[in-house]
């Protein structure tokens, strides 16, 4: 057998593979002997069946695919063992062919991982704008757990203020057609914290209870749906109740209710200043590592292959088309109102970004000799089960239905512990701008 390795551009490699006649008849009889196991040829017993007649029955071609696959794992496993190899993806057979005197000649080529050629990615300068906590941080947490918090009244002896909320019966038309999904009864609407079309919930004020009349509003131009975006619109409203907030006083009472752990008011202080800088100091950490990598791009030139750069749009382009399907919109047409090419280059830019990111933090764990224990992974376990409220067996289950998640954790270790390398390394200049 013999075996040439040719490099090619763009990180490719090319495997010339010439395997001996006595090699390939052995290994062809073998794959005779294992499909006449496999199938049922009629007229013969199972794995009783001679090798002209299953020749005819399966075809020589897929029993020369066998002998492919029994061979080939070896020859690539080795050649890339041997040459210290780094692989993105499965070796690509580009061609093989069986000649009359049963030599097997195969032409395969692999992809391999580009190179890293890293700079001084330890004490970088960067100077980033700081995210500043608010003053009154503290007092508009405590009014929003005020209003979280608020009992409602019945109003009977006034009209609707902005501050209440309405029961509402509605049925919504457009074009004198009545609006697919816009219509319902007994509808809770908050008329100070609406999420409904500009302009609806402002004339739901000075209303009565019982009283029925019409508005007119207008859906925005950007609205999700085609058929309503910039449309004129007219709603039919009855207002069932007029309900009113009754918020409870910010003291001890109110502490224990948001979390029986506090037992004061300044203990709930307490927790939501810690929160207030937690989140501050996280937003800070988060723009000096975007400025870090950032800086890192610029200083190491890495050549990334086209066909990693398409595997990675057409991941981020799955994910985009999700996003769009589960906001209720229709990729298809988003993408043909965007144009192709346009999503196409910002996909692009950001799938470059992405390996650009992937690359430098895998060479950077490799070279401090960044790994991640079993510690790591059940700490990510429990962050993960926190976040979705959940159990970390449960997220254990899921991870054996589809072990590509714990790839997925590994790499999120490693991205974290690499970042902060990088942060407790650099040199961070905060400014206010």
């Amino acid at each position: 057998m013999t075996v040439t390795i040719e490099k090619l551009d763009n990180n490719e490699v090319k495997l010339n593979i010439e395997i001996e006649p006595s090699v390939t008849s052995f290994e062809y009889d073998k794959a005779c002997r294992r499909l006449a196991q496999k199938v049922n040829v009629p007229g013969f017993r199972q794995g009783k069946a001679p090798k002209l007649v299953l020749e005819k029955y399966v075809g020589i071609a897929a029993l020369q695919r066998e002998v492919l696959d029994s061979l080939l794992p070896t020859i690539f496993e080795s050649a890339i063992t041997e040459n210290n190899f780094d692989l993105v993806s499965a070796p690509n057979i580009e061609s093989y062919e069986f000649a009359d005197d049963k030599t097997l000649k195969v032409v395969a080529k692999f992809e391999l991982r580009p190179e890293v050629n890293l700079c001084d990615y330890k004490g970088l300068e960067v100077e980033i704008e700081e995210f500043k906590k608010a003053d009154d941080g503290v007092e508009k947490e405590l009014k929003a757990l005020q209003d979280r918090f608020a009992s409602l009244t019945d109003v009977t002896d006034r009209k609707s203020k902005n501050t209440d909320i309405v029961n509402i019966d509605f049925n919504g038309y457009v074009d004198g057609e009545e609006i697919k999904g816009g219509s319902a009864k007994g509808y809770m609407l908050d008329l100070a914290h609406s999420n409904f079309i500009p302009g609806f919930a402002e004339q739901l004020v000075d209303k009565a209870t019982g009283e029925e009349f019409k508005i007119n509003v207008k859906f925005p131009d950007e609205y999700h749906d085609e058929k309503l975006k910039g449309k004129d619109a007219e709603f039919n409203i009855k207002i069932n109740a007029i309900k009113e907030k009754v918020l409870p006083e910010i003291n001890d009472d109110l502490a224990k209710r948001v979390n029986p752990k506090f037992a004061t008011l300044d203990a709930l202080k307490e927790d939501i200043q810690k929160y207030i800088d937690n989140t501050a100091k996280a937003e800070n950490e988060k723009r000096a590592a975007e400025k870090i990598f950032d800086t890192l791009f610029e200083k190491i030139d890495i050549k990334i292959q086209d066909a990693m750069i398409n595997r990675e749009i057409q991941a981020l382009m799955g994910e985009f088309k999700q996003r769009v399907n589960m906001q209720g919109g229709n990729f298809d047409k988003m993408l043909e109102q965007e144009g192709h090419q346009k999503v196409y280059e910002q996909l692009k830019e950001e799938a470059v970004k992405r390996i650009k990111t992937s690359l430098i933090i895998g060479k950077i764990a490799k070279t401090e000799n960044i790994s991640v224990s079993q510690e790591d992974i059940h700490a990510k376990l429990v962050d993960l089960a926190n976040i979705y409220r959940t159990t970390v067996d449960n997220i254990v289950a899921e991870i054996q239905k589809n072990v590509n998640l714990l790839h997925s954790i590994n790499q999120q270790v490693i991205t974290e512990k690499v970042t902060k390398l990088l942060l407790d390394n650099a040199k961070i200049k905060y400014v206010n701008k």
